[in-house]
Formats: C-alpha cells, sequence, structure tokens
C-alpha cells in the first residue's frame, strides 16, 4: 500500500505541476498576443496603467484561463504521461501488477481537483473579473461592443404587456414615440401612447410621460383619456439597461445574477434569454470536459510508441483542435433555435465521452 501511495503523490507531482507550468507558457503567449493588438490604443487611448495591470490583464488572464483550462489539462496529461511512458516507468508500474483501472485513480483525483477550481471560477469568481475587465475593454479598446437597439424597439415587459420604441437615446434615457399595450383573455385592454417616456429613478422604475393618450377597453366600450401638453409620473416594467446588450454581457454575470436575469426575462414573457442559458450550462459542461480530456491524454500518452512525446502531442492537440470546433458548434447551434439549449451544450461531452471510454477500453494494460 506505501508503494501505491508513492505512485499517487508521484503522478499528481508531475500532473499538476505540469499543468500550472503549461498554464503559465500559454498564458505569457496569449497577453503578449493581445497586447500586441492594443498596444496602439493604450498608447493613445486616455487609459491609466493601473486599469491595464491592475484591473484588465488579470482579468483577461483569468478569462483566457477558463476557456483553455481543459486543453492546458490534456496538454499538461499528455506531456508528462508521454514522457513517463518513453522512460519505460509506466511499463514498470503494470509489471509491478498495478492495473490500468488504478493507474487512472491519481489521474482522476487531479482531474478533480482541477475540475472544482474551474467551477468555482466559472460560477463566481470569472464572472466578477470579466465585469472589471469588459468595463475596461468597452470604454477604450471596443467602444462600438453594445449591440442592443435604439430604433423601433418591441419588448415584452409582463406575458400580458408589451412595449414599442420608435426611438431610444441612451445618453439621457429618453424614448420617442412610446406605446405600451397590455391584452387579457378578450384581446387588448389598455393602450399607452405619449411622445416621449423619461426614466426618472427606481426602484420601483419611474417614466416622465409628456403629450400621452390613454385608451382602455371593454368588450365594445372604450374610454379615452386625452394628456396632451401634460406631463405624468407612472410605474413601467422597464429600465434603460433593457436597451444596452453588450458582447459577453452574459459573462459578466455570476451564476445566481445569471438565473435571476433568466427567471426574470422569462416571467416579463421575453423570448432572448438563450444566450444566457447558453453561458449558465457552459460553466458546468466545461468543467466535466476536463475529466473527459484527462481520461483521453491517459489513454494516448500510456502507450510507448515510436516517436515518443511529438507523436503523442500531436494525437491529443489534434483531438483537443477537434473538441474546440465541436463545441463552438454546438454553442452556435444552442444559442440558435436548432438544438435545445441543454443538448448543445452537453453534445460535445456526450461524443468526447464515448470516445475516452472506447480509447480507455483500448488502451494499454
Amino acid at each position: 500500500m506505501i508503494g501505491l501511495k508513492i505512485l499517487d503523490r508521484y503522478i499528481l507531482k508531475n500532473f499538476l505541476g505540469t499543468f500550472f507550468f503549461t498554464v503559465l507558457i500559454f498564458t505569457l503567449i496569449s497577453v503578449f498576443i493581445d497586447f500586441s493588438e492594443k498596444v496602439e490604443k493604450i498608447i493613445t487611448e486616455p487609459i491609466t496603467m493601473r486599469e491595464v495591470l491592475l484591473i484588465y490583464y488579470p482579468g483577461f488572464i483569468v478569462f483566457i484561463a477558463k476557456i483553455l483550462w481543459p486543453l492546458y489539462t490534456l496538454i499538461a496529461v499528455i506531456f508528462f504521461t508521454s514522457r513517463l511512458a518513453v522512460n519505460s516507468e509506466i511499463l514498470s508500474v503494470f509489471n509491478a501488477g498495478v492495473s490500468f483501472q488504478r493507474l487512472m485513480r491519481p489521474y482522476l483525483i487531479g482531474a478533480g481537483v482541477l475540475m472544482m477550481l474551474h467551477l468555482a471560477g466559472a460560477h463566481f469568481f470569472v464572472p466578477w473579473s470579466s465585469k472589471l475587465r469588459l468595463e475596461v475593454e468597452q470604454t477604450y479598446f471596443d467602444k462600438n461592443s453594445d449591440k442592443g437597439r435604439t430604433q423601433n424597439v418591441h419588448m415584452f415587459t409582463a406575458p400580458d404587456e408589451k412595449i414599442f420604441v420608435q426611438n431610444f437615446r441612451k445618453a439621457d434615457s429618453t424614448a420617442r414615440n412610446f406605446r405600451l399595450e397590455r391584452f387579457d383573455t378578450s384581446g387588448l385592454a389598455f393602450l399607452l401612447q405619449a411622445d416621449q417616456a423619461k426614466y426618472i429613478g427606481g426602484p420601483p422604475h419611474r417614466w416622465q410621460l409628456k403629450n400621452f393618450v390613454v385608451r382602455t377597453f371593454d368588450g365594445d366600450r372604450e374610454e379615452l383619456f386625452m394628456g396632451r401638453g401634460m406631463e405624468v409620473d407612472t410605474t413601467i416594467n422597464l429600465h434603460p439597461s433593457d436597451f444596452v446588450d453588450h458582447q459577453g454581457q452574459q459573462s459578466m454575470m455570476t451564476t445566481p445574477e445569471l438565473m435571476r436575469y433568466i427567471e426574470q426575462q422569462k416571467d416579463r414573457g421575453a423570448g432572448n434569454t438563450r444566450k444566457y442559458e447558453s453561458e449558465l450550462h457552459t460553466r458546468t459542461a466545461e468543467a466535466f470536459t476536463i475529466l473527459i480530456l484527462t481520461l483521453i491524454g491517459l489513454a494516448v500518452a500510456a502507450r510507448k510508441v515510436r516517436g515518443g512525446i511529438g507523436v503523442h502531442l500531436a494525437v491529443g492537440i489534434g483531438l483537443g483542435g477537434l473538441y474546440v470546433v465541436v463545441s463552438r458548434f454546438a454553442i452556435v447551434f444552442a444559442t440558435g433555435e436548432t438544438l435545445p439549449v441543454l443538448l448543445g451544450i452537453w453534445l460535445p461531452n456526450l461524443l468526447f465521452g464515448g470516445v475516452a471510454w472506447y480509447m480507455i477500453g483500448k488502451a494499454q494494460k
């Protein structure tokens, strides 16, 4: 038993040490590439060194690490396991009577540690750092990242209530040609039209209406109130942020915030929650990818072959690249309406989980 415990510690030390060395190398490369792309704006924009060194790049490093964490794991497993195989250490372990299933134990422990770190980071820490990073990026590097609509906007504010805004000015949170419709079982029950609606605070969200007309319907009866030349304050389940949609906005929310936002949008009857649901499920699915790619890396690298580490790395990186391609397509399909969100996000893990199962079954024993 003592020998087996030493083996576990030896493999875990190599696994985690190689993993964090891989993270360091690829992080330096990523930062260098990103800096070379943004150096001109860093020089020309009024951005401070504090924002660059203490806000943007720490957030960027965390963001890149979160995305590539599973691939870092695959590369680390293949690199150090291949070295063990080339030095005949794996063969010696088998000759000592250790089964392949027993050899998998320290790999699974190491993958479990990395998976837990990824889960905690993806659900809580990474969104917080991404919010700080994206605020800097949207201010200085990508000022056109806001993809929210301001012209001819239709939006649900409740399952039975929708608004239309012909033009929304974000500078002062003012809507022009505002229209609110409320429905009941018999059809349109309430109609509010205003030349201008200006946000004046909340919660609850209060709007000031100018030059408004109110119509209420009860069967064939209609009541009309003309507020021409008048102003009135009213509460509407609408906030100026509803007109803002930055690229990557979903990545700025922690998981509790994301779940509340999705629930809020569904309560309002909005149908634009798929990218937020995709982000929510991706955070968990990516963590389980670490376990799958660890098993694939072990199965690839445990066999001693001609060409050694180079062949193992080529095969592993090829499989890792294939996983990235499949996962990107799956996210696109899940964000659209081609596949259900849950199936689309977990499909790469289902496919590569099957690959891992097959490769472990065929691995050198």
